[in-house]
């Protein structure tokens, strides 16, 4: 079979990171009720939560200035 007529794939143009819950680390989808905010101490990173980790009230931590909330 010619390479003309072969299928190929067409090229990534690029890559798409999804958004990761700053509690539990796991990956939130995109229809998944989340929340982004900035830190509310420093506000220099935004902190993302998952449905469950906001409702079950799991803390989490900002890496950059080690502020912890609810």
């Amino acid at each position: 079979m010619a390479l003309s007529t072969r299928l190929r794939r067409p090229a990534v143009a690029e890559e798409i990171s999804l958004p990761v819950c700053t509690s539990c680390k796991k990956i939130i989808a995109p229809h998944e009720k989340s929340v982004s905010f900035p830190c509310p101490n420093c506000g220099k990173y935004i902190i993302r939560r998952c449905y469950k980790c906001r409702t079950s009230g799991v803390p989490y931590k900002c890496p950059i200035c080690g502020y912890e909330g609810p």
